[in-house]
C-alpha cells in the first residue's frame, strides 16, 4: 500500500461525522492536509496515511467544532454585573451605561478572553454582533477562531462609530479588511426592528445582498417588543421585516421568541435562519422560543448562547443540554429535540444559519479541519452506549481535550496553544477593575 502524507492524523477514535447520512466510524480516523480535511474512515483506511503529528483521540469522540450562532464576544468583561433583571432594565441601565465606556482595546482584550473560553469547550466558530468589531475579527484571528463579526447599527450614535453614516463607512471598511481572510467573515447587523428605522434596515439589507455577506438582527425576543411593534407598526417584528422586504435567506434572526402564525409562514417563505438562545431566554425571563415549530415547517435552527452577562457563559455542550430538555418539558413530549437533531444545531445547522456549510459544520473531505477531540474516559461518562447521547446530555465543556481549526491546533490537552491564558484573564480582571470603579 502506497503512502501517503498528511501533516496531521486523528486516530482511534468515534468520528461522529454530522454528514447527511448521520455516518458515525468506530475506531475512526481523520487525515488534515494544509487547513482541509484529507481523508476521514476506518483504522484500516487510515493506515495509508502517514504524518508528522498523530492525535491519539484514545477511542474518545471526534466531532467537528461547534458553532455560536449568536453571541456577544466582549461581553465576557460584563459577566455577573447585572444579574436577575428584566431584559430592558438590564440593557438600559446597567448594560448600555458600561458600553459606553468601552474602547476599542478593552474590546480586543474581553474578546481574548471569550475566545479562551470558547476553544476550551469546544466551539471553533462564532457570529458576533457587537461594538468595536474590528477588535472582535482582530481578536477572532489572534486566537485562531473562525468568526462571523458585525458592528451593531442603531438609529442613535454608537459609542464606537457615532453617528449612523460613519457606522456603515466603518462596515465598508471592515468588509474590504477581510475579504480574503481564511477565519474572518464580516456580516451586516443591525441591532433590532424596535431600534432601527425601516430605511436603516433596507440599506443593512442591500449592503449584506451587495456582497453577498449575512445580515443579523434580533427579533421578537420578548413579548413586550412585540407588542410594542404591533401598537408602532401594526406588524409583529417579523412582519415589520417583511413589510420592508428585509426578509431574505442570508438573513440570521436571533431569539425568535414570541412568533404569530403568519410569523412562521414569512420566515419558511422566505428561508430566514434562526439562532436559538435557550439559556439567555431563560435567565431574562423573555419566554420558550417555539423551536419545534420552526423545525417542523422546516427553518433552519442554529444554537447560541447569547452574551455572557446574560447567560453567563459560552458554553455551547451547556446550552445543548438546556435545548434539549427546555423544550421537553415546555411540550410536555419527551422526543421533541432529539439530542441528533440538537447535537445538528450546533454543528451543521449552525453552518447553514451562517451560510458557511460548504467551509464548516461536518467533517467531509474538503471541508475545513475545524475538529473537536472529547476525551470520553471520564466517570459521567461511561459507559457510553450512544455517543450522540453523550454529546448532548453528559459532556461539557471541560470534556474537550483537543480543538483544531482550520487545521491549526489551538489547544492541546486542555493546554491553549494559541493564547496566553493568564495574560488573557488578567487583562480582563483589570477591565472589571475600570467597570466597578464607574
Amino acid at each position: 500500500m502506497t503512502s501517503r502524507k498528511a501533516d496531521l492524523l486523528i486516530t482511534d477514535g468515534i468520528v461522529v461525522t454530522m454528514d447527511a447520512e448521520g455516518t458515525c466510524i468506530e475506531g475512526g480516523g481523520v487525515a488534515i492536509v494544509n487547513s482541509r480535511i484529507a481523508a476521514v474512515g476506518t483504522a484500516t483506511a487510515m493506515k495509508q496515511w502517514t504524518a508528522p503529528h498523530v492525535i491519539d483521540a484514545r477511542g474518545g469522540i471526534i466531532l467537528p467544532g461547534l458553532i455560536n450562532t449568536h453571541t456577544h464576544a466582549a461581553m465576557t468583561c460584563f459577566r455577573g454585573l447585572a444579574d436577575d433583571l428584566p431584559l430592558m432594565d438590564w440593557l438600559q441601565d446597567h448594560i448600555f451605561p458600561a458600553e459606553a465606556r468601552l474602547d476599542e482595546k478593552k474590546v480586543y482584550r474581553a474578546a481574548l478572553l471569550a475566545c479562551a473560553e470558547m476553544i476550551r469547550s469546544g466551539t471553533t466558530t462564532f457570529c458576533d454582533m457587537y461594538l468595536f468589531e474590528d477588535a472582535v475579527a482582530r481578536a477572532a484571528s489572534a486566537a485562531g477562531v473562525r468568526a462571523v463579526v458585525g458592528e451593531v447599527l442603531y438609529d442613535f450614535p454608537s459609542p464606537n462609530y457615532g453617528e449612523l453614516e460613519h457606522g456603515f463607512a466603518y462596515i465598508e471598511k471592515m468588509i474590504e479588511a477581510w475579504r480574503e481572510d481564511p477565519l474572518i467573515t464580516v456580516a451586516v447587523e443591525p441591532h433590532s426592528p424596535y431600534l432601527c428605522a425601516s430605511d436603516l434596515l433596507q440599506r443593512a439589507a442591500a449592503l449584506a445582498r451587495r456582497h453577498r455577506i449575512p445580515l443579523v438582527i434580533h427579533v421578537s425576543e420578548t413579548r413586550s417588543e412585540a407588542d410594542q411593534m404591533q401598537q408602532r407598526y401594526g406588524h409583529t417584528p417579523v412582519g415589520f421585516l417583511a413589510e420592508h422586504g428585509i426578509l431574505s435567506a442570508n438573513l440570521l434572526a436571533c431569539h425568535c421568541v414570541v412568533l404569530s402564525e403568519e410569523d412562521f409562514d414569512l420566515l419558511e417563505a422566505h428561508d430566514v435562519k434562526v439562532a436559538h438562545n435557550p439559556e439567555s431566554n431563560m435567565k431574562l425571563a423573555s419566554g420558550i422560543a417555539p423551536v419545534p415549530e420552526m423545525l417542523r415547517r422546516g427553518i433552519c435552527v442554529g444554537l447560541g448562547t447569547d452574551g455572557c452577562a446574560s447567560n453567563n457563559n459560552l458554553d455551547m455542550f451547556l446550552e445543548m443540554s438546556t435545548a434539549a430538555k427546555l423544550h421537553k418539558a415546555s411540550t410536555l413530549d419527551p422526543t421533541v429535540l432529539d439530542a441528533e437533531t440538537v447535537l445538528r444545531m450546533a454543528t451543521i445547522d449552525g453552518a447553514r444559519a451562517l451560510g458557511i456549510e460548504s467551509t464548516t459544520g461536518s467533517i467531509e473531505e474538503g471541508k475545513a479541519a475545524d475538529i473537536i477531540v472529547i476525551d470520553t474516559r471520564q466517570p459521567h461518562l461511561t459507559p457510553m452506549y450512544n455517543p450522540i447521547s453523550h454529546l448532548v446530555y453528559a459532556a461539557s465543556g471541560s470534556d474537550v481535550s483537543w480543538t483544531i481549526v482550520n487545521g491549526r491546533v489551538v489547544m492541546q490537552d486542555r493546554r491553549l496553544c494559541s493564547l496566553d491564558v493568564d495574560k488573557v484573564m488578567d487583562d480582563a480582571m483589570r477591565i472589571a477593575e475600570e467597570i466597578r470603579s464607574g
